[in-house]
């Protein structure tokens, strides 16, 4: 996907999500402005780490009241936010999928990676537009009008 279908997308969720208005902090917005960036120029796991971190922040910042302590991780933060199970499943796949890229357990092990880059790639870039939207979810949440 070039990189106006990809705005074009991004345009298309704010469209179907966003129906009133949100309360960000400005951290989450620039995460967001940075997934979105990452996302349009092709940059697919640069585009789903942004993603995560700006999910991440956002339920820290929507949702501190429900939260045991404030130092928790992404998984805990899933877990003790108010939202449904279908997207609580979402985040966990999300959660899944940064990890496995993030903490690679045996590096010597790229014999795949080798060998089909460009699946890993295409792979890649359909989870990315999935992060892009789960993302919106998130931060779309509480909304007002």
């Amino acid at each position: 996907m070039s990189q106006d279908p990809k705005w074009e997308l991004i345009v298309s969720l704010d469209d179907r999500y966003l129906k009133g208005g949100v309360m960000l902090s400005e951290w989450t917005a620039s995460l967001v402005r940075d997934a979105d960036a990452a996302f349009c120029a092709g940059a697919s796991l640069a585009a789903i780490l942004a993603a995560q971190a700006a999910m991440e922040c956002h339920l820290r910042y929507e949702y501190s009241s429900f939260h045991k302590s404030s130092r928790l991780g992404f998984y805990d933060l899933i877990e003790q936010s108010p939202i449904d199970g279908e997207l609580r499943a979402e985040l966990h796949r999300i959660r899944r999928v940064r990890n496995r890229w993030v903490h690679v357990n045996d590096p010597h092990d790229d014999d795949d990676l080798l060998a089909r880059p460009t699946y890993h790639e295409e792979q890649l870039e359909v989870f990315a537009a999935f992060a892009i939207e789960q993302m919106r979810r998130v931060v779309y949440l509480e909304q007002c009008v």
